[in-house]
């Protein structure tokens, strides 16, 4: 062998395959929905577990489609175009459920909004906080917890029966407490998703579709807590009407 001979070039980088950039992009929207503020491009590909100028060229592509935008500090955050998108997410039932919601943030002070099942976790689609509070807790669209923690995943398991549920292979119990909201209508829970707070949620049944939550959250209210369930209860009947 020759030893002045030029050694070999470095083998190029492996090109991303389109569905692995395709899950990048989402997994950045992701990232981002999550985020409580803008992210540095540094922040978000660390998130995202790749280098950073992989993370500039996926930011790129969705900024192009107004998907994700940079502030004047050069941070990223969500875009215009994902609230377009969103429009479309469950259309019926955000029309459905947002005259209600409002009715029920308002009448009772607290927050109240609208879970749907997406796999294991619970993700809040539409929500209204009261108009003349100070002291709410804020559930922003998004938002997702598991969904055998909290109020609307009984109430989201309670539209089912236990063996309903089980053939789903979901791999996730059937909580005790579903069976008692089936019966009762409602759900309740406290300290289990975020530490003092408390959520009450009814199942609202979707034509074709996964059984959704109407839900309230608070910290803490001097009303019934029976009385709130029973409010829940028919304001999600009547949602179900307009959606049937």
């Amino acid at each position: 062998m020759n030893p002045t001979a030029a050694a070999p070039a470095a083998a190029a980088p492996a090109q991303a395959s389109p569905s692995q950039t395709l899950s990048r992009g989402i997994r950045a929207l992701e990232i981002m929905a999550a985020a409580s503020g803008p992210l540095t491009i540094a922040e978000l590909a660390d998130a995202m577990g790749v280098h950073r100028s992989v993370a500039y060229r996926i930011l790129r592509t969705l900024e192009d489609h107004s998907l994700l935008v940079r502030d004047d500090a050069g941070r990223v955050q969500p875009g215009p175009g994902l609230a377009v998108l969103a429009r479309g997410v469950s259309r019926n039932l955000q029309a459905a459920a947002l005259p209600e919601l409002t009715q029920l943030a308002n009448a009772l002070d607290m927050t109240a909004f609208v879970a749907v099942w997406d796999h294991h976790d619970c993700i809040t689609l539409l929500t209204v906080e009261p108009r003349h509070s100070g002291a709410t807790v804020a559930q922003r669209p998004g938002t997702r917890h598991p969904i055998n923690a909290g109020a609307p995943g009984i109430a989201i398991q309670s539209a089912l029966t236990e063996a309903e549920w089980d053939r789903l292979a979901t791999g996730i119990p059937y909580r005790p407490e579903a069976a008692e909201a089936r019966r009762a209508g409602y759900s309740a829970s406290h300290d289990e998703v975020i530490a003092g707070v408390s959520s009450l949620a009814a199942p609202v049944r979707v034509p074709g579709g996964r059984p959704a939550a109407l839900a309230v959250v608070y910290i803490r209210s001097s009303r019934d807590p029976a009385a709130v369930g029973a409010a829940l209860v028919e304001s999600a009947a009547r949602i179900e009407r307009q959606l049937a």
